[in-house]
């Protein structure tokens, strides 16, 4: 008697604590409304840089052509969906997101599958800032991810896709009678990211917590995002790519998978490449940001004091031989000082992501002539 009376009061303790909740029925409910499905198959999608006719897949993030262009691990990385975003004007007060992701590797061993396969949602609160909401938690590669409960009320919405998985379908659903709306991308020109594993999005926990993601939110502008991981080495096939896009900014962020060696003799040739096809697009230079355990490794010093070395020489005979509107950002603070904003002293984790869009953010603007 004394056991099971024990047994009672403990549950009744951790229900009243949060740590203890009641069985939920799986039953469908016969009074629930219809919900209406709405494909982003349909929509045009921000940080889509190439028309959808010329992808071998909607979210892909190069053309098909670069398949015999690219390197093979370049490409293979294009297929994952980073940096693209689809917006919405909904009231409903609940909001069903249902894709499907083509790699059944949901996560890394260092990144969540939040970050690696979720879908992120965002959206824009009275006073116009944009306010996190939900992020789904996949557990397969069918996903399907309900937030109940939402406020009354007509609000934009904005849905990051997955960062290191491939998307091959998403559509959001609303009960019947909810009004939904897509949102057409913005019609400015977007900051291009080339880069490594970090501009891909290691080791975010959810996507829109990439610094990528968060620049694009603080600068109310488009972000496209090609990040190839262990694979963002200045190439000039890349190059060429990125000639073909409009851009308002490059950022070239690549140190972080190349040494000394290959920065001398690659930086100079891609800036060149670059401002020959988009003569007044603004350029930035980005360091590698320290590992934040290289004041223990003096392995990992030499490297970052060889790689940017390098860097500062090519920025400064690019700048001594005319290159106009190009811009440079030191690494060394990207992730703070503290040690403590990474996953595996490379990758940032939420706070080295933060710190990192922090250290970005004026030096783009200055870039963009916003400051």
């Amino acid at each position: 008697m004394r056991s099971r009376l024990c047994c009672a009061v403990l549950l009744l303790t951790l229900s009243g604590t949060g740590f203890f909740s009641p069985a939920v029925s799986n039953a469908q409910d016969e009074n629930a409304p219809k919900v209406v499905w709405n494909s982003v198959s349909n929509w045009d999608i921000e940080g889509r840089a190439w028309p959808v006719d010329e992808l071998a897949s909607p979210y892909d993030r190069l053309p098909s052509k670069a398949e015999s262009i690219v390197r093979d691990k370049v490409w293979n990385l294009s297929r994952t969906s980073s940096g693209m975003a689809c917006r919405f004007n909904t009231d409903a007060t609940e909001i069903t997101i249902k894709y499907t992701v083509g790699n059944k590797a949901l996560a890394l061993p260092h990144m969540p599958a939040t970050g690696v396969s979720g879908v992120d949602l965002y959206a824009l609160d009275s006073s116009g800032d944009w306010k996190w909401v939900s992020c789904s938690k996949p557990s397969g590669t069918e996903v399907t991810h309900k937030i109940s409960g939402i406020d009354p009320g007509m609000r934009t919405y904005m849905a990051y896709f997955p960062l290191r998985n491939s998307l091959l379908d998403i559509s959001f659903g609303v009960p019947e009678g909810a009004e939904f709306q897509p949102v057409a991308p913005r019609s400015e020109k977007p900051i291009v990211f080339y880069g490594t594993s970090i501009t891909h999005g290691a080791c975010a926990s959810r996507p829109g917590m990439s610094h990528v993601a968060i620049l694009g939110r603080r600068l109310d502008l488009p972000v496209v995002n090609l990040g190839f991981a262990g694979n963002g080495t200045m190439d000039l096939e890349v190059g060429a790519l990125l000639t073909e896009l409009d851009a308002a900014l490059y950022v070239i962020d690549c140190l972080p998978n190349m040494n000394g060696d290959q920065v001398a003799e690659r930086t100079e040739p891609l800036v060149t490449q670059l401002r020959q096809a988009r003569p007044d697009t603004p350029i930035v230079l980005v360091e590698d940001r320290s590992f934040t355990n290289s004041w223990l490794f003096k392995n990992r010093r030499d490297h970052h004091e060889k790689s940017r070395t390098a860097l500062v020489r090519a920025y400064d005979n690019l700048v001594s031989s005319g290159v106009k509107n190009l811009y440079y950002l030191e690494g060394e603070n990207l992730l703070g000082d503290d040690t403590e904003a990474a996953t595996d002293g490379s990758h940032p984790s939420d706070l080295g992501f933060l710190r990192q869009a922090e250290a970005f953010e004026p030096v783009l603007k200055q870039a963009l002539g916003l400051d």
